[in-house]
């Protein structure tokens, strides 16, 4: 049981599938196999099916581990009704699920999303978004079970199938990239309404990065159908041993690779996807890069001229600037919460729920929901609503670049992470924010803001600095990070200086 238990991370699987000279092999195929015959049998309870009346779509990204996965994942899954749909993104494997042409009861993404090429892992889906955290738990609980009772452990300690196989059901093929792609054309079509209706993109020069991960398809089966001028990108071809660089957003050498094509190929738009395509960013013609608050605010700004008044959830290390663009240039609601895009979807759910508007949810990782999308994290759907708002834009003359022209920055930003060395790490943790938010209310320059979320955050308005900090926990290691943002060059510095006599009492926080 506890072998499954650590592949646990939030509300997806995670695991080494591909033992390296750093890394023992944590994710066998074995235990993929138990895996997905419990996700079935708690499908059979949600969804009040037997199982052989159950449609269940398999998906992966470009990770050479792949092929080992999905075998494992049919065998779990061969009492039910198996839809391969092959090398695809996660979010259209959610839409698999609610998409009529699809309409499965549960998908199944084999990602590690912008992990190295040797992790791997498994992503679940109902027609109620995302599994979350206790029913991957429980899902996991259930697999140890089926492990025990029909399985065997390997010389390596991991789980080994020993031939359990749920049933003789061979996988279907199905195009589900076709069916999601189209939906994405035909929205494009109808929001831009252009004279040459099929061709709403013309005279547009759009380039795509997918650092060979599975989102390659953008390009080709987006928006060059649609009339775009996709010459010029980049590593659409899947690699799982992703040879040119981390198919990351937030990666400062992958980002560096999408404003160089952008740049050398005179695009007007570049568009970079992580590898199973459910975060994206974009960078303007001069190769500015739009990510983390500036993207956030681009999508705010086009939500806020349908939906006036609207809330957008982000989570806690959006700056301060962010926040005064939203509230008193777009006149939107700010709902800062806590890290994690699950926890900042569902919160979003919950406000509207319970009766407030909210759009638009978004982590500044690039994990981005509409509410019009189902609450979907998607990098194309991210991308394609900037660039259906720029078709717009360029036939009025006008640029996109300029819808967030009045968006500050920090002078400075820095996070700095703290790894916990304590054998029980979440009590010590703890243990520190406790002391911690004693120390801050002991000293008149540290005001502590309220409501918080998540760890403490503290405003610094005085003659040295004016800026903020959030001291947190990390979401599933052991670490303590500490974002820092000034509104002043030196700001930074003077607030960790602040800080050094708290933190040399804490011989169990090492800096990383």
């Amino acid at each position: 049981m506890i072998q499954f238990k650590t592949l646990q991370n939030g509300n997806d699987v995670r695991g080494v599938a591909i033992a390296t000279q750093d890394e023992p092999r944590t994710l066998s195929a074995g235990a993929v196999t138990f895996i997905a015959a419990s996700f079935a049998d708690y499908l059979v309870q949600k969804m009040g099916k037997a199982a052989p009346f159950l449609r269940i779509g398999v998906g992966h990204d470009s990770r050479i581990s792949a092929h080992e996965l999905k075998k494992a994942c049919f065998a779990g899954l061969g009492n039910t009704r198996i839809y391969y749909c092959g090398l695809i993104s996660t979010p259209a494997m959610f839409q698999s699920t609610v998409l009529e042409a699809s309409h499965f009861d549960g998908a199944i993404m084999l990602t590690a999303s912008h992990l190295p090429y040797q992790r791997n892992g498994m992503k679940f889906f109902t027609r109620d978004g995302a599994i979350n955290k206790a029913e991957l738990s429980q899902i996991l609980d259930h697999a140890a079970d089926l492990c025990a009772q029909f399985g065997a452990v390997d010389r390596d300690g991991l789980a080994s199938s020993g031939g359990f196989v749920r049933g003789d059901n061979q996988p279907e093929t199905f195009d589900m990239i076709e069916v999601y792609t189209a939906q994405i054309r035909e929205w494009i079509k109808s929001v831009v309404k252009a004279a040459d209706y099929e061709h709403p993109l013309a005279g547009l020069h759009i380039i795509e990065d997918a650092g060979n991960g599975a989102a390659g398809f953008f390009a080709g089966r987006i928006l060059e159908p649609l009339g775009a001028d996709i010459s010029g990108s980049v590593f659409l071809e899947p690699d799982g041993t992703f040879p040119n660089h981390v198919p990351n957003p937030e990666d400062a050498t992958a980002m560096a690779a999408i404003q160089k094509a952008t740049r050398e190929s005179g695009a007007d738009l570049g568009v970079i996807f992580d590898c199973d395509g459910d975060r994206g960013a974009v960078v303007f013609a001069d190769g500015t890069e739009v990510n983390r608050n500036a993207l956030i605010a681009l999508l705010a700004t086009i939500v806020a001229e349908t939906a006036a008044g609207s809330t957008v959830v982000t989570d806690s290390v959006t700056s301060d600037e962010l926040q005064d663009y939203l509230e008193h240039q777009l006149h939107l609601k700010h709902f800062r919460y806590k890290r994690g895009y699950k926890n900042v979807i569902d919160k979003a759910i919950e406000l509207n729920q319970n009766g407030v508007r909210c759009e638009l949810a978004i982590e500044t990782s690039g994990h981005g929901a509409f509410k019009e999308n189902y609450f979907s994290d998607d990098g194309a759907y991210i991308a394609t609503k900037i660039i259906a708002k720029m078709a717009i834009l360029k036939r009025e003359g006008r640029r996109i670049e300029d819808l967030i022209s009045g968006l500050r920055y920090p002078a400075e930003s820095r996070e700095i992470r703290f790894k916990i060395t304590h054998p029980d790490f979440v009590d010590y943790g703890k243990m520190v924010l406790e002391e911690f938010r004693a120390f801050a209310h002991d000293d008149d320059r540290f005001i502590i803001v309220e409501p918080n979320f998540e760890g403490i955050r503290v405003r610094f308005d005085d003659s040295e600095v004016c800026g903020w900090m959030l001291f947190r926990m990390s979401l599933h290691d052991p670490a303590m990070p500490l974002n820092i943002e000034s509104k002043t060059n030196g700001g930074v510095d003077i607030i960790m200086h602040r800080l050094e006599s708290f933190f040399c009492n804490y011989s169990k926080l090492v800096r990383i």
